[in-house]
């Protein structure tokens, strides 16, 4: 029996996140279905749009984004402490733009003059909105539930449209955080529908040399941007971001990974190998094996070996899956 979300999304242990969430039968209905003839790839827009909607909207930082025709991968950072800091219009305004509410609150997002009973009263929705917003589940219960309404009326029918629960992995260092990002935004490149990371529709990579060309994209403030940096300044000032690595160095590490896609070098290392790699500690075969998703060992964690065993007692599991996989990516394992 899988265990309950919140033993497997606790900040405390780590902010950092892969999550996977699948159509059901893992069938096209974002893609081209071949048994009803049928192409529904703009749905692809739709889930994009809803991303970068939701990072405006939940103290859940993007770091990677893939579409895909019958999936989806996010790799995010929970902020559990920021909506404390948010005002009280402030968290009904965000809870609004995605999911509405009753009467009260729409007045008071308006500033409308509430009742002292009204104004009580909607104290404890506003600590309720306040907790949630920093949910991992209701961020995807947001993102999900929109997109499978939108489907079910275009195609006039009703059920499940999305797997019920959505898979996620705890990443436990900077390293495991890099790694993933890359394994997402690789996607289009492994499924053989992009080249390029350029080419990678639907994909943060894309947004990503978008900021590199246009670096007033990369200085925006943080309640406009849609990614977060991987490493960069606003006014002056250094960006939080993944300690050791720059937009440039991440860009070179997908080229590298996507060379080490390419069908003439199976399980090869390229020469160029990127220094990156070594200054986080990743096995260049290891990591080579991992994109190419022959590293199948990772369930709820990815990271070195030791840093999963502790992990587990933190999540108070009895074991997280992954040991062997830790020791075959991370040269610290």
């Amino acid at each position: 029996m899988p265990a309950p979300r919140y033993r497997l999304v606790n900040p405390e242990v780590t902010p950092y996140y892969h999550v996977i969430s699948r159509c059901v039968r893992q069938q096209f209905l974002c893609g081209f279905d071949r048994t009803l003839g049928r192409d529904f790839s703009h749905r692809r827009h739709w889930i994009e749009r809803r991303i970068k909607l939701l990072s405006s909207v939940f103290a859940i930082e993007i770091y990677a984004y893939a579409v895909m025709s019958n999936h989806f991968h996010l790799v995010i950072k929970v902020n559990p402490d920021a909506p404390n800091r948010w005002r009280d219009r402030d968290i009904v305004n965000r809870w609004r733009k995605a999911f509405g509410g009753p009467d009260v609150v729409k007045r008071f997002a308006k500033g409308e003059l509430l009742t002292h009973a009204e104004y009580t009263g909607l104290q404890p929705v506003i600590a309720e909105y306040r907790k949630r917003l920093a949910s991992l589940s209701w961020f995807m219960r947001a993102l999900n539930e929109p997109i499978a309404r939108l489907a079910n009326n275009e195609d006039n029918v009703t059920g499940r449209f999305w797997e019920g629960r959505f898979k996620s992995q705890a990443l436990l260092t900077a390293a495991s955080v890099l790694s993933a990002m890359a394994y997402v935004d690789l996607n289009p490149i492994r499924a053989g529908i992009a080249n390029t990371p350029e080419e990678s529709d639907f994909t943060s990579v894309k947004e990503r040399i978008h900021q590199a060309i246009d670096s007033a994209v990369a200085r925006k403030p943080a309640h406009e941007r849609e990614l977060e940096p991987i490493a960069g300044y606003t006014e002056g000032q250094v960006q939080n971001g993944i300690e050791g690595c720059t937009l440039a160095r991440y860009l070179e590490l997908v080229d590298y990974s996507g060379r080490s896609l390419h069908p003439d070098k199976p399980g090869s290392i390229p020469p160029d190998l990127p220094p990156l790699l070594k200054r986080l500690g990743i096995k260049p075969a290891g990591y080579v094996r991992y994109i190419r998703r022959q590293e199948k060992g990772f369930r709820t964690a990815i990271g070195p070996s030791s840093e999963i065993k502790a992990a587990a007692k933190k999540f108070k599991l009895s074991r997280l899956w992954g040991i062997s996989a830790g020791k075959q990516l991370f040269s610290s394992a």
